[in-house]
């Protein structure tokens, strides 16, 4: 979970804030000095710390505040706000040619998943309307060419090669020549990467940037790396001049400071973030949405677009139409497991809820290996069993327990959650018709 011991410290901080009716100056500098450590523990960096941390306390010590009926919740408001400016204030989306036709670069280090991110960027490109073509330009990392190849052909984009060549410059001016030609909007470039930031790197960009005239220099750094992802981005935009940031792993980093100060170092926006292996595991970077999850208020409008993405309105009518009938099945059930699934799981669904840190996730005792069992468990039944439960006696139990190598207990168990779950849907069809259609409204 991105900024797990960041977003449990200062939950605690502002915990002890919204415990007292009435704040002094002692009270703010005890705080700030706890909101200090927890950011540094974070691997922020130290000057953006400092600043940070001194705009927090001017702020919090207005007359405003002080005198406030909660000035607890004013300071958390001030820190949420503050963490908003600091991460870049709004999203910052790709900029596109007014002429239809735009060319994005990509470059960074090696082992930051830049070939990766490439296939990543044209599945979101996709999604959103566009036709992507990717050009191979790393030339000299083993397999890169085929790597490209590969994942284009996974997420049916095109690449470009020119394997005879051993120029990447003239391969991306002939790559957008043909991009061109053939009628995509959009190409992305997959550049050479090295251990470190050298002349050679930077010449070799500066010639494909000067012979494409890229419209976006998307640098793509690993999160885990901390400072380290922060001084990588400086030096490429000292040098080459980029124009955001892509952070892949950040669901891998619990730390989060190369996120908090990657924009303050360098000026540049981070654009998209990295949360996962699949090929549409690419989401925009809201900075408002961010510092919501780090303060523990959840991220609800994430949630909802993450729902929507997977929402079938023919599906949904139809589960409600069972749910009425009562003919909710346990092939019913095992199909909104795949829903949640497809969402990321329910710790990353639990993750985006208001109060769920990692404390409160250990507490709700999220296992998602119950969801392995479960389908292995329904699978292993008859499809007259998933129809009609009711068939499932001792022996029935025994030998699905035994198909799906879980002793006879997890049968029983999952037996249990569905009756459960049908229990609450039949609730929820019977209830109040406003309730029910605010609910489905969400997901339209």
């Amino acid at each position: 979970m991105a900024f797990e011991g960041l977003s449990e410290k200062l939950q605690n901080v502002f915990k002890k804030l919204k415990g007292k009716g009435i704040l002094t100056e002692t009270d703010i500098n005890e705080a700030m000095r706890e909101v200090k450590l927890a950011l540094l523990e974070a691997d922020v960096n130290f000057k953006v710390v400092k600043e940070f941390v001194e705009k927090v306390k001017e702020k919090s010590l207005g007359q405003d505040v002080l005198s406030s009926l909660t000035p607890g919740q004013q300071v958390i408001k001030i820190v949420n706000e503050e963490l908003i400016t600091l991460m870049g204030g709004t999203n910052s989306k790709l900029t596109f040619s007014p002429r239809g036709f735009t060319v994005i670069l990509m470059v960074g280090l090696q082992g930051t998943g830049k070939t990766t991110t490439c296939g990543k960027l044209a599945v979101y490109l996709k999604k959103n309307g566009k036709k992507p073509m990717m050009a191979a330009c790393d030339v000299y990392r083993p397999a890169a060419i085929d790597q490209l190849e590969i994942i284009g052909s996974k997420i049916g984009v095109p690449v470009f090669t020119l394997r005879e060549s051993n120029q990447p410059e003239f391969i991306a001016e002939q790559a957008v020549k043909e991009a061109e030609l053939k009628g995509y909007d959009v190409l992305i470039i997959d550049t050479s990467g090295r251990l470190h930031i050298d002349d050679e790197l930077m010449d070799e960009l500066v010639r494909i940037k000067t012979r494409t005239k890229p419209h976006e220099i998307l640098l793509v750094v690993d999160a885990m790396t901390g400072q380290d992802a922060v001084n990588a981005a400086e030096g490429f935009n000292a040098k080459l001049g980029i124009d955001g940031i892509i952070m892949t792993k950040l669901d891998g980093d619990s730390r989060g400071g190369a996120a908090l100060s990657v924009k303050a170092v360098t000026g540049k926006p981070i654009k998209f973030v990295g949360v996962g292996e699949k090929s549409d595991a690419l989401e925009q970077f809201h900075p408002e949405r961010m510092a919501s999850r780090i303060l523990g208020m959840g991220d609800m409008m994430s949630l909802i677009e993450k729902a929507q993405d997977h929402f079938d309105e023919k599906n949904a009518a139809e589960l409600e139409r069972k749910m009425k009938k009562n003919e909710f099945t346990l092939q019913d059930f095992l199909d909104q497991i795949g829903q949640i699934k497809k969402m990321g799981g329910l710790t990353k669904m639990m993750d985006m809820l208001p109060g769920m840190n990692n404390k409160a996730l250990q507490e709700a005792n999220v296992d998602e290996k119950e969801f392995i069992h479960m389908e292995a468990i329904i699978q292993s039944m008859s499809k007259q069993e998933r129809k009609d439960p009711s068939l499932l006696n001792g022996s029935r139990r025994k030998r699905i327990a035994a198909g799906a190598g879980v002793p006879v207990s997890k049968v029983n168990g999952l037996i249990k959650k569905y009756e459960d779950a049908k229990k609450m849907m039949k609730q929820f069809v019977n209830g109040p018709k406003h309730k029910r259609n605010s609910m489905f409204r969400g997901f339209q």
